[in-house]
């Protein structure tokens, strides 16, 4: 449905350096990246609002490189929702379907079964001002989808609604999604965002793509240390392979699933896959590591504590009951323990 070919743009500052993409017809795609990667002005760039350097846009087979925004049967949503203040909410959403030769009468029928569908009919009256945050957002929505469009790409679609709204507007955009059968690509910086509602996604860093996957991928199997890093991967461990087994954190570990061939690289483990415990308090097939506790922090309703590993530190999650139940201090000898199957490994060179 959408195939990007070697996008190249020079920007002063600011390269967006050949990006190779393909969101397949009906698919959930989240496109992520930090702030100034890039994701934006790829999502601007299939929508017609800027001027390529060099590569091809391609929606539903056809090359849509020069045609104007119009043309493109594509809706666009802001983060800041860009609702038009001065017109109600039914106003809003009807507004740019005169320009996709929406008949008035077929349009206005429409765009109050879509309001009705989004929890908005009472509110086709009311102006942006008189709206909270996710009713803008409902209503950007719905304004999007009121063109009939092939393609939904949404900006950061939950990053400025208060974190009550945002699993209600999860479910919704989901559904749409499930309901409507259109094509959506969404740049987001949020992993719940792209961990609950997108099939297969990207990552962007510095204008460049660095790994195209399914999510499930992206936040187990990442491609590299980089890539770790932006999703959370927090324990990328140097490592060794000999005889088929690896050795890290001081301890060399036998029998482990899709072992690599090459001689140095990364183990690499996500924080929420390793626990710290006892010894004797992990099922026999699991590895575990013996350490002392640098520190414990509390993030949200979790804990974690940093774990000292044969001279390399680890991050674990703490069990709450634990936490309050043992002095965990710096220098408490404990073990961390882990499934092997969820050991990932990355080469030096990657």
């Amino acid at each position: 449905m959408i195939r990007l070919k070697d996008l190249y743009m020079d920007l002063p500052g600011f390269t967006l350096d050949h990006i190779n993409l393909q969101v397949r017809p009906g698919e959930f795609f989240a496109l992520m990246g930090s702030t100034g990667s890039g994701k934006t002005l790829v999502l601007e760039t299939v929508a017609g609002l800027t001027r390529l350097d060099g590569g091809t846009v391609e929606i539903d087979g056809r090359d849509v490189t020069g045609l104007p925004p119009e043309k493109r049967k594509v809706s666009l949503v802001y983060q800041d929702h860009a609702l038009f203040p001065h017109l109600t909410v039914l106003q809003n959403v009807m507004y740019g379907q005169r320009y996709h030769g929406i008949d008035a009468v077929e349009g206005r029928r429409e765009a109050r079964e879509l309001l009705d569908m989004l929890g908005l009919a009472s509110k086709e009256k009311r102006r942006p001002a008189k709206l909270s945050g996710g009713e803008k957002q409902r209503t950007a929505l719905a304004r999007a989808l009121a063109c009939r469009p092939d393609v939904i790409l949404l900006d950061e679609p939950l990053s400025s609604l208060d974190p009550q709204f945002r699993g209600e507007l999860r479910r919704t955009l989901k559904e749409i999604h499930e309901t409507t059968k259109a094509t959506f690509l969404m740049v987001t910086h949020d992993f719940v965002d792209a961990l609950s509602m997108a099939d297969r996604g990207a990552v962007i860093k510095e204008g460049v793509i660095r790994q195209q996957d399914t999510v499930a991928n992206i936040f187990r199997r990442p491609a590299s240390p980089m890539v770790a890093a932006f999703v959370g991967m927090t324990n990328i461990l140097p490592a060794h392979y000999v005889g088929g087994a690896c050795t890290f954190c001081g301890a060399t570990f036998e029998r482990l699933p899709d072992l690599p061939d090459w001689n140095a690289g990364y183990a690499a483990l996500r924080p929420e896959d390793a626990v710290v415990g006892s010894e004797g308090d992990f099922p026999t097939d699991w590895c575990v590591l013996k350490g002392t506790v640098e520190r414990v922090e509390r993030e949200g309703f979790t804990w974690t504590a940093t774990v000292e590993c044969g001279g390399q530190s680890l991050t674990a999650m703490v069990d709450r009951h634990m936490v309050l139940g043992r002095a965990l201090n710096s220098g408490t000898p404990v073990t961390v323990g882990f499934d092997r199957a969820h050991l990932h490994h990355m080469p030096e060179t990657a």
